[in-house]
């Protein structure tokens, strides 16, 4: 018997026929013998529905508020799914995020979990119940306000209950069979990824990979809580995402410690199965960036400090950063960069107010780029993999304007609408394609 935690999105929760296909999955596992606490999105577009209204009725809605409003689409879903567990002889109860105990900082919106105090779910499993949680949702831990934790948040609550509860395995359920080579809208032969470590699903969540929140791989990977991404319209394995040197079985209780740790003979075989991985995992592309170059900068010290500086107090992330060689004729030098194009204009707002101070000429600002990442442990062991990349590129006619570099990822901008193109180009040129059936999408949108 295990303890697993479950979380369904909401395509797999999109309507009624949905909530009881996975209340008949939940109820499967409750009948194996295992102990199950599930996470539950809003239904389908229902979050974005919100939104919409909120925005017909107030150009600028309070964020307090908007968290209020919002959280009711999980309440809606978690309540309809207890029904239908219940419905299957199955007892059930629901919690919103506060009676679980998930406790956030004041970041309406976007709200970070501080800690998980989960004893009202200990209580329903003790009771044998499968409890059912509602995603995306906490409350501040002085003034009991209620928060949001931003999109993909139910993910994230999922992985902190596995961590808080000692789960043995966090089962994302999504519209897809699990984590891919690329994006299977884009990509139909992508191919499945049976198992990825945790560094790198952090570089594919952080390059613009969906299937997982950059937020909740970090998670999982500080409290060493296996994710098994599945899909809740099929019956296949998934993806696991673990550490890279650890051999796990998602359904074998873990340690007491929930360490998940494993003898150092495990450890070595896992190490030297590690070398014959794949050299490159996947490709994930972004559309959510925009750029934003500083033209005209006195190449002098403390001028770019300055402008990140100023960047950085407006509370804006930066991703990639180029800058140019300076001209000598003129001691002047350009300096790009990209950050979310939801913040495109707070940036230059800020960047504007300081003009006369940093003494730059004028500011350039581009939404209409793309982003592809290469992600994969293997290439720090590889040469040629930036070659390959590039020459892959040229070959289509994609043009490079930018380009990053981790251990394990090479990163480059271009033309949002070459994207597709180039997506498809690398997939092919390092052998990604999958000869087996076509990748499917289930359900979704897309919104």
């Amino acid at each position: 018997m295990a303890l697993i935690v479950q979380k369904y999105g909401g395509s797999s929760v999109a309507d009624a026929a949905s909530i009881k296909r996975v209340a008949k999955r939940i109820a499967e596992s409750k009948r194996a013998g295992h102990d199950v606490v599930v996470v539950v999105s809003a239904m389908g577009d229902t979050t974005d529905e919100l939104i919409d209204l909120a925005n017909e009725v107030s150009p600028m809605p309070p964020s307090r508020e908007m968290d209020i409003l919002l959280t009711a689409g999980e309440r809606i879903s978690m309540s309809l799914l207890a029904m239908a567990i219940a419905n299957l002889g199955i007892q059930a109860q629901s919690f919103t995020g506060q009676q679980a105990g998930v406790i956030t900082d004041s970041a309406h919106g976007k709200a970070r979990i501080i800690d998980v105090t989960p004893s009202r779910i200990r209580n329903a499993i003790a009771q044998d119940a499968v409890a059912i949680v509602a995603g995306f949702q906490g409350v501040t831990q002085y003034t009991n306000d209620v928060t949001t934790l931003g999109r993909g948040g139910s993910d994230t609550t999922a992985v902190a209950l596995a961590a808080a509860l000692m789960a043995d395995v966090c089962e994302i359920y999504t519209d897809v069979d699990g984590v891919f080579t690329a994006d299977p809208r884009i990509v139909p032969t992508a191919r499945k990824i049976d198992r990825i470590s945790y560094d790198e699903m952090l570089e594919m969540a952080a390059s613009g990979a969906k299937v997982l929140v950059l937020r909740c791989v970090e998670y999982a990977r500080r409290y060493d809580v296996p994710i098994h991404v599945r899909s809740s319209f099929s019956g296949r394995q998934g993806t696991l995402v673990t550490s890279a040197a650890t051999a796990v079985d998602p359904t074998a209780p873990r340690s007491a410690t929930g360490s998940g740790q494993h003898t150092d003979q495990q450890s070595d075989e896992q190490g030297e199965g590690a070398v014959e991985q794949p050299i490159i995992s996947g490709v994930a592309h972004d559309r959510s960036e925009a750029k934003i170059t500083v033209v005209g900068v006195p190449d002098v010290p403390g001028k770019a400090a300055r402008i990140f500086e100023v960047v950085a107090g407006a509370g804006v992330n930066i991703d990639m950063i180029v800058q140019n060689v300076s001209a000598a004729s003129t001691g002047l030098t350009d300096i790009s960069f990209t950050l979310p194009a939801t913040d495109g204009q707070v940036g230059i707002a800020a960047l504007t107010a300081v003009q006369g101070d940093i003494g730059f000429e004028s500011l350039q600002y581009d939404d209409t780029i793309g982003k592809l990442s290469l992600v994969g442990a293997g290439m720090r062991s590889h040469p040629g993999v930036s070659a390959k990349l590039f020459a892959a590129l040229s070959t289509a006619g994609i043009n490079i304007e930018m380009i990053s570099t981790s251990e394990i990822r090479i990163s480059v901008v271009t033309r949002a609408d070459h994207l597709d193109d180039a997506v498809r180009a690398v997939h092919t040129a390092f052998e990604l394609d999958s000869t087996e059936d076509e990748a499917v999408v289930y359900g979704g949108t897309g919104r």
